[in-house]
C-alpha cells in the first residue's frame, strides 16, 4: 500500500482517487470546496461531479493543503490545466523536491506554450526524473463506473513509469508504461482541439463520413507535430494518441466534443459556454497548439481551422469549406 495525495476534487480527480483506492493505496483527496470534501468523507459520494457513484469508504478528503502534502510523497495533479501554474505557486512552500508529481492534465499553457510537465518543472524546479503523467482514453464517468479502460503511465525513466503502472492498475484499469512523456503528453493536449472540430461537424448534423475524416486527418496532424518535437511515432498509434482521440471525438461524455457541437448548433462561444458549463481544455489550448506547430514548420489545417473558429474569425461552416479546399497529397501517416 502506497500513500497518495490527489490534488483536485472534481470529476477527474475523484475518479482517479477511486482508481487508486481500488488499487490498494492509501488515498487522500484535496479540494477547496468544503461541501464537496464533507460529502466525500460523510456520504462517500461526490454528487455534483459523479452522480450516482458510491466512492470507496476508505477514501478520505481534506481542504487543508498542509495535511494533503504531508500525507504522501506521490502527488497526483487533477486541477484544470490553465490554473496549474497558479496552484503550484501557492503550493511551493509545502513541496518536497524528492516527491513524485503525476500530471493528469491535457492542455498546453497559453502564456508559455508549455506542456503540463514543463510547467511543473518550471514552477517547482524539481528534477524531471520526478515528474510523470498518466493519460489515455479515460472518460471520467465511465471509469468511475469501473468499466474496463486502459491508460499510459509515462516518465523519463522506466523505473518511475513501471512504479506508476503498478500504482494505478486495478482489475478494470489496465496501465501500460512508456518513457515517451513528450509524445504521450502532446498527443493528449492536441486531441482536445481535434475533438472540438469533430463536435462542430456533429453540431452541423454531418455524419460518420465527415467525422471519420476529421478524426483520421487530425490523427495525422498529431503524429506529425509529435514527430517534429522528437516524440516516438508509436505513441500516436497507442492509447495516448489514437485511443484518447477516438474517445474524445466520439463520446457525448467528452467535454470538447460537446462544446464543439454546442458551438455549431448555437453559433457562438457564449452559447456553447452556457450549455457545456465545464472546463474545456481544447478551447484554451487551440491557439497555443497552432503556435507550437508553426515553430517547427508543421502544417496543421484541421487544428488551425478549429482555432480560428474558437477565436471568432470564421464560422464552423466556413472552417469546413476551407478544409475541403485544401490540396490533397499522398496519405502518408507522417508526411
Amino acid at each position: 500500500m502506497s500513500p497518495v495525495t490527489v490534488l483536485g476534487s472534481g470529476a477527474w480527480g475523484t475518479t482517479l482517487a477511486q482508481v487508486l483506492c481500488d488499487g490498494g493505496n492509501d488515498v487522500l483527496i484535496w479540494g477547496r470546496n468544503q461541501e464537496v470534501i464533507d460529502e466525500i468523507n460523510q456520504s462517500h459520494t461526490n454528487a455534483k461531479y459523479l452522480p450516482e457513484i458510491e466512492l470507496p469508504h476508505n477514501l478520505r478528503a481534506t481542504s487543508d493543503i498542509t495535511e494533503a502534502f504531508s500525507h504522501a510523497s506521490i502527488y497526483v495533479l487533477a486541477v484544470p490545466a490553465q490554473v496549474l501554474r497558479e496552484n503550484l505557486e501557492s503550493w511551493k512552500p509545502f513541496i518536497n523536491k524528492d516527491a513524485i508529481y503525476v500530471s493528469t492534465l491535457k492542455g498546453i499553457e497559453v502564456s508559455t506554450h508549455f506542456r503540463m510537465s514543463e510547467v511543473i518543472h518550471d514552477v517547482l524546479e524539481v528534477d524531471e526524473a520526478h515528474i510523470a503523467i498518466i493519460t489515455g482514453p479515460n472518460l471520467a464517468m465511465e471509469l468511475a463506473k469501473r468499466q474496463p479502460a486502459g491508460a499510459v503511465a509515462a516518465a523519463v525513466s522506466e523505473d518511475l513509469a513501471h512504479r506508476l503502472q503498478k500504482l494505478f492498475t486495478t482489475p478494470y484499469y489496465r496501465v501500460y508504461a512508456s518513457i515517451d512523456i513528450l509524445g504521450c503528453e502532446m498527443a493528449g493536449a492536441v486531441k482536445s482541439v481535434i475533438a472540438l472540430g469533430v463536435g462542430m461537424a456533429a453540431g452541423m448534423d454531418l455524419g460518420e463520413n465527415t467525422q471519420s475524416m476529421l478524426i483520421t486527418r487530425g490523427l495525422n496532424e498529431v503524429a506529425r507535430l509529435g514527430a517534429a518535437h522528437g516524440a516516438d511515432p508509436l505513441s500516436t498509434a497507442g492509447l495516448a494518441g489514437m485511443g484518447d482521440l477516438v474517445a474524445s471525438c466520439s463520446s457525448p461524455l467528452s467535454r470538447n466534443r460537446s462544446f464543439g457541437e454546442a458551438l455549431a448548433r448555437g453559433g457562438s462561444m457564449e452559447y456553447a459556454r452556457a450549455h457545456v458549463g465545464a472546463t474545456v481544455e481544447g478551447v484554451a489550448s487551440a491557439a497555443a497548439v497552432v503556435e507550437l506547430a508553426h515553430r517547427v514548420g508543421v502544417e496543421v489545417p484541421v487544428i488551425e481551422a478549429v482555432a480560428d473558429v474558437v477565436a471568432g474569425l470564421i464560422t464552423p461552416q466556413e472552417a469546413l469549406i476551407r478544409l475541403m479546399g485544401i490540396s490533397t497529397r499522398s496519405e502518408d501517416f507522417i508526411e
